[in-house]
């Protein structure tokens, strides 16, 4: 995968999690955050908090559902 795939996604996508970018690039979370910061510096994606919260405060959820991402420049 090169940034050019992943910016594509984000963009049709609107607004992704983590995980889903995880499942559909079959690609490790950390090395997909290291491409996200990439488009995050040059202005294509920022990173935004869940829009919900599973309603407990045990702070336990996976990061990969709740990380999510979107893509700001046209």
């Amino acid at each position: 995968m090169i940034l050019s795939d992943l910016r594509s996604y984000l963009k049709q996508q609107k607004s992704v999690a983590l995980r889903d970018m995880i499942l559909h690039f079959d690609i490790d979370a950390e090395a997909l955050r290291g491409m996200l910061q990439i488009l995050m510096t040059k202005g294509y994606v920022r990173k935004v908090s869940a829009k919900e919260a599973c309603g407990t405060s045990c702070c336990k959820c996976d990061s990969t559902l709740t990380e999510i991402y979107e893509f700001s420049k046209s």
